[in-house]
């Protein structure tokens, strides 16, 4: 294994290696100015069908250079926060689609009774979905007039992805919920 990177700011160790090896990449910030810098991480194996692997790595240095925001690193909390978002956001789409997690427990079975054991599984999804949704309609309040440690954002506005995605779970669940009771109410033909 081989591992190089573009750019003198971004370093990776160790170098070369056989076997599992874990890459650690190193920035140096020390000479450089404001502006957005772009590089890479190429890592190549022998043998491999998928070598060279190429990592793109974007440093941008701004905020330690302006007055407008703080010196110290607020990105962490941004980044903390965005991916607060994209859990729930990626949680309601998969509500919605049904694509989340399925453990398949019970051998093959007709349609109605596989619909019987979503309903009974929608149950469960419902009661989560209102906890998600009236306690964090309570988690939201509590934000209210609150801010970031950071950024100074209102908190509010990353509190109510608590209460969002729990309506929306009723909403998408409920909705799949339906169809399965019409599924298992059907007569026999």
């Amino acid at each position: 294994m081989a591992a190089t990177t573009s750019g003198s700011w971004l370093s990776v160790s160790p170098a070369s290696g056989t076997g599992n090896t874990t890459l650690t990449a190193t920035v140096n910030t020390t000479s450089l100015t404001p502006a957005t810098y772009s590089g890479t991480i190429t890592v190549t194996a022998a043998g491999f069908a998928n070598s060279p692997i190429v990592v793109p790595v974007s440093l941008q240095i701004f905020s330690r250079y302006t007055e407008l925001i703080p010196s110290y690193i607020w990105t962490e909390e941004m980044a903390r926060f965005f991916f607060i978002w994209s859990i729930m956001l990626g949680a309601m789409v998969g509500i919605r689609e049904g694509t989340h997690f399925v453990v398949d427990l019970f051998p093959a079975m007709n349609a109605r009774a596989q619909a019987a054991v979503r309903v009974v599984s929608s149950v469960f999804v419902l009661a989560f979905a209102l906890v998600f949704l009236w306690w964090g309609i309570d988690f939201t309040r509590f934000a209210f007039n609150r801010i970031s440690e950071l950024a100074e954002l209102p908190l509010w506005v990353i509190h109510v992805a608590w209460p969002l995605a729990g309506a929306t779970w009723i909403l998408f669940q409920g909705e799949h919920a339906w169809n399965d009771l019409r599924i298992v109410a059907r007569r026999r033909a």
